[in-house]
């Protein structure tokens, strides 16, 4: 009996501490309802009064499909995740292959009322990665070029470059004519998670707030943000800020047989909900309709801004200037006056606005819907949108990143 007794203790023992260890992981899901609940209420409090003669198109950038060789997704499955999450474009960018031409293969034109961009991922000798847009069977002969004759040879095409993985790029001092840099980057966002933090917070929440689990490893790309500031700032000419979803749908698990059916799995990185974290938007003159020449038209202009939209419908968010009888938008120049420049800010929900300047935070409205600044000086302007309302931890987070001004 004595024994018996012994064991039970123990099992209580172990009982008890297995259940001590996984109260945090019950908190952080009450803390996710809790975040829930807030970005409900911030979505029904969003006021949109954009009068002036643009449309703001969300869409999502550098998506793969099975075509690219280490991603599951099948092109049906993107069509469907783009419709699910109401977007007006998804810019493809499929890896190369030496036997197919997967840009032509991939998505492109209208599909179910989505416009789709066929792009590539590319990678030159000096393993400097591209999201060339539109994309080319020449992609698959990058790894034979240096970074800088990739560049010259594509452009000379008519192809828009964006630098991808600033993190991993080499040629900071010699590669040049390039459009623009991938700032942020959903997979490399990801990389940083902690298996055994993330396998337990997937056990108590993953089935109510799958979505929301990203905000718990969510950063500031700081980093890559500085090397375009200075960037933007040395070199005084315009470098354009997209962020990359890098969707592939193959993180998971799952049981099938060798034809491909699959009987029970769990996909952690379906494209429904890679296109729900962040975006990229895109304003485009009404008087425009969307196509593949007008988005990359804008797109390469910097008339256009990244939102974690996870976090809140960000439609509406306008970053513009005026002097005298000039007036632009983010993306484009305009010649500083004596009264200075008028910098003006509108938000769709109230939030904290910041305004750097050669990436320097220069001044900051806590709780607007709008702000207006004034630039008395030459530079590269540019706002970052915070959503401290959701909670002491996205005070360092940004809900909104947009393109600059350029004041000259």
């Amino acid at each position: 009996m004595k024994v018996v007794k012994r064991w039970k203790r123990l099992l209580l023992a172990l009982l008890g501490l297995l259940l001590l260890s996984q109260s945090p992981f019950v908190y952080r899901r009450f803390q996710l309802r809790s975040l829930r609940a807030k970005i409900q209420e911030l979505n029904s409090s969003r006021v949109v009064n954009n009068g002036d003669a643009y449309a703001d198109y969300k869409g999502v950038i550098h998506v793969h499909s099975q075509l690219g060789g280490h991603s599951t997704g099948s092109l049906a499955d993107i069509i469907d995740a783009a419709r699910q999450n109401d977007l007006s474009f998804v810019v493809m960018t499929e890896h190369p292959s030496a036997t197919i031409d997967t840009a032509e293969m991939t998505l492109k034109g209208f599909q179910a009322g989505v416009l789709f961009i066929n792009g590539n991922e590319a990678s030159t000798a000096a393993s400097d990665r591209f999201l060339v847009l539109p994309g080319t069977a020449t992609a698959r002969s990058a790894p034979t070029r240096s970074t800088q004759d990739f560049i010259t040879e594509e452009k000379a095409e008519g192809r828009l470059m964006f630098l991808a993985y600033p993190q991993e790029f080499r040629s900071w001092e010699t590669a040049d004519g390039y459009d623009g840099i991938e700032v942020y980057n959903l997979y490399t966002n990801a990389r940083r998670i902690n298996p055994l933090v993330m396998f337990f917070d997937g056990l108590w929440s993953y089935g109510a707030y799958a979505d929301l689990l990203f905000t718990r490893f969510y950063e500031r790309p700081t980093d890559s943000l500085k090397r375009w500031d200075d960037l933007s700032a040395s070199k005084q000419r315009k470098l354009v800020a997209l962020a990359g979803n890098d969707a592939h749908a193959n993180v998971g698990i799952h049981l099938g047989d060798a034809g491909g059916k699959k009987y029970l799995g769990v996909l952690l990185d379906p494209y429904s909900r890679s296109f729900q974290i962040v975006r990229t938007h895109a304003l485009l003159e009404k008087d425009k309709a969307l196509s593949a020449d007008t988005l990359l038209e804008a797109i390469k202009s910097g008339h256009c801004y990244i939102a974690f939209d996870l976090l809140a419908d960000s439609t509406g968010f306008r970053f513009t200037a005026q002097s005298g009888t000039s007036s632009v938008i983010m993306g484009d120049s305009i010649t500083l006056a004596d009264g200075g420049v008028r910098l003006s800010v509108n938000a769709p929900i109230k939030s904290r606005i910041v305004l750097f300047r050669n990436g320097q935070p220069l001044e900051e409205a806590p709780e607007a819907l709008s702000k207006e600044f004034t630039a008395h000086e030459r530079g590269v302007y540019r706002v970052e949108v915070y959503l401290d309302s959701l909670g002491n931890s996205f005070r360092s987070r940004p809900w909104i990143i947009s393109n600059p001004i350029y004041v000259e």
